[in-house]
């Protein structure tokens, strides 16, 4: 398999939560109540899993491997262009969870933010996916011959191993945190 295939197979299930999100806001757009749960299961999803799992193995493993290559002007091109793209996902979740805090704080004005963003999100996942997966992904493996493709592979499955680690020890801390 090569260091791309795992991450190909996350976008699918990127690209169903996407659907979720898609599906959620057009209820919010009719006039449905917003529901508080969806948007806090949403926000993690996308910090944890879309950002800190999938985003981090591109970023900090595929990324990383190309920029010590000599990439062509296009494909530097797309990586830098995707790199900016993580950065508004990133962006756009945050106005969610701050807009929802707001809105719990009375502000309905902050619904329509959080709308917005919903929208923006699943307008946004599925063409930056398909950049990834139709014109960068495949065309990036050229770049590397088969024993640096192997240990990308087995980087991308340790750091897959070692995340849930990582994330509840953090949320154990944070948790310390509160009750001291």
């Amino acid at each position: 398999m090569l260091p791309i295939g795992p991450l190909m197979i996350e976008h699918r299930l990127i690209e169903r939560m996407i659907a979720v999100i898609r599906n959620e806001a057009e209820r919010i757009a009719a006039g449905k109540p917003i529901d508080l749960n969806f948007i806090d299961i949403a926000v993690d999803f996308i910090r944890t899993y879309a950002d800190r799992c999938h985003h981090g193995k591109e970023e900090n493993i595929l990324f990383r491997n190309l920029s010590k290559k000599d990439l062509s002007a296009e494909h530097h091109g797309i990586m830098q262009e995707l790199i900016e793209e993580h950065k508004v996902g990133r962006r756009n979740v945050k106005e969610i969870v701050e807009a929802k805090n707001r809105y719990l704080e009375g502000d309905q004005s902050a619904l329509a933010v959080i709308l917005d963003r919903m929208r923006t999100l699943a307008d946004f996942y599925p063409k930056h996916i398909m950049k990834e997966d139709r014109h960068f992904f495949i065309p990036c493996m050229q770049y590397f011959g088969a024993e640096e493709k192997e240990a990308m592979l087995k980087e991308g499955w340790d750091f897959d191993k070692n995340l849930i680690h990582k994330i509840y020890t953090e949320r154990i801390g944070e948790a310390e945190k509160l009750v001291s």
